[in-house]
């Protein structure tokens, strides 16, 4: 199996783009390839928006229609039904951030239990996803991760974050959604995990479908997935996992650099790809036990979990293993993935654009972090312009 020749195909990878997506898509990894202007832009725009100026119309016609499928559900439909005429699947994700009241977490509650029976109607959105954050108080979270007691007023604001958490994987579980719930900061992550854990035991019994996700930049999160392993075999439940590189982790240095702890996050690049290689090959070795969503723009990885697959006799379309990227990045990746049979889901964000920002900011920003990322995103689709004559 060569991996070149898998991931090269650039006609695959971008047959849903019209010329002109394809030339708003060069235009948009060109920008995103210079590190003082996606800082300048991304100042700008937040400005422009605290300020209400009319910036949405074009933040629209440009980052926000390459990264999101709409502002609504309803909006995204387009999006997941022509992905899926490609055997790509969607998974909605409500990108909403920071929020801290209760009224704001119920209505996220609400939205996310409107998803699921979406998803339910829907064959191309078996996958639902959410934040614990979108749903509680990162301070809560910290709080119980610390070993701190609660307040009363906190101990019964805890308790409506476990509804919370209950009434979506309930729902999903009687309507055959699988959850992926995201994890996040490292300090809020231990109660998280808790919680998750708590899910999984409840709702996994027969088969996988509550999702806890292994940052592996983090060091720990190898034993942390064989742990949980041998607890859920003596109880008599199933598991799965999201696995990922990771989002904080400058964040998370400077934290463990300026309050002196350990810094929870591998040493180097080259440790994370092992570390995230490691779990890859833990969970497809015990699949029986454990189910994986390889949520990867990393081509070995994805080359690497094929081969597996293939030396383990695992049928490319078992649906205990997904193959995942973000919409509007790595479509060699999902694409030439799914045109070989593979099960492949983009992560669909959705959500207000002013809502969303938070979250495109971030995008951009990783894309000018992540060594090579933005560079074989211009490469292919120079490639693929070049191939419609466009240049």
């Amino acid at each position: 199996m060569s991996q070149v020749k898998i991931f090269e195909n650039t006609e695959v990878a971008f047959s849903l783009k019209s010329d002109s997506q394809l030339e708003r898509a060069y235009f948009l990894f060109k920008m995103i390839s210079s590190q003082p202007l996606v800082r300048i832009g991304a100042a700008a725009t937040n400005f422009a928006l605290k300020a209400n100026l009319p910036v949405e119309g074009l933040i629209r016609a440009t980052v926000f229609d390459h990264f999101c499928g709409g502002v609504n559900e309803e909006d995204c439909l387009e999006v997941i039904e022509n992905m899926y005429t490609k055997g790509v699947s969607s998974v909605l994700d409500y990108s909403v951030e920071g929020k801290e009241e209760e009224e704001q977490f119920d209505e996220a509650t609400l939205k996310l239990l409107k998803i699921v029976g979406f998803s339910d109607e829907k064959e191309a959105m078996p996958i639902v996803v959410f934040k614990p954050t979108g749903l509680g108080r990162f301070y809560l979270y910290q709080k119980k991760g610390e070993g701190k007691p609660f307040t009363e007023a906190e101990t019964l604001e805890w308790g409506r974050i476990v509804s919370r958490f209950d009434a979506i994987c309930k729902l999903a579980s009687e309507k055959d959604v699988e959850v992926l719930i995201d994890a996040e900061e490292s300090w809020m992550q231990d109660a998280a995990d808790e919680l998750v854990e708590q899910m999984m035991s409840i709702y996994n019994r027969e088969k996988p479908m509550v999702y806890n996700t292994l940052q592996t930049y983090r060091w720990d999160r190898l034993d942390y997935l064989k742990e949980q392993h041998e607890r859920a075999k003596k109880e008599g439940y199933k598991l799965g996992f999201k696995i990922v590189r990771g989002a904080y982790m400058e964040k998370e240095r400077e934290r463990a650099h300026e309050l002196d702890y350990e810094s929870p996050i591998c040493k180097d690049k080259y440790t994370t790809d092992v570390n995230f290689n490691d779990c890859l090959k833990y969970i497809l070795n015990n699949l029986n036990d454990i189910s994986i969503f390889i949520g990867t723009h990393n081509e070995e990885s994805s080359y690497l979990g094929m081969q597996l697959m293939e030396n383990l006799k695992i049928d490319k379309n078992d649906n205990r293993v997904w193959f995942g990227q973000l919409y509007g990045m790595s479509d060699h990746i999902s694409f030439n993935l799914a045109a070989l049979g593979y099960n492949v889901a983009k992560y669909v964000p959705f959500g207000p654009v002013k809502d969303v920002m938070p979250y495109l900011i971030r995008r951009a920003e990783e894309n000018t972090s992540v060594a090579g990322q933005t560079s074989r995103e211009l490469s292919l689709l120079k490639k693929e312009r070049k191939r419609r004559k466009l240049e």
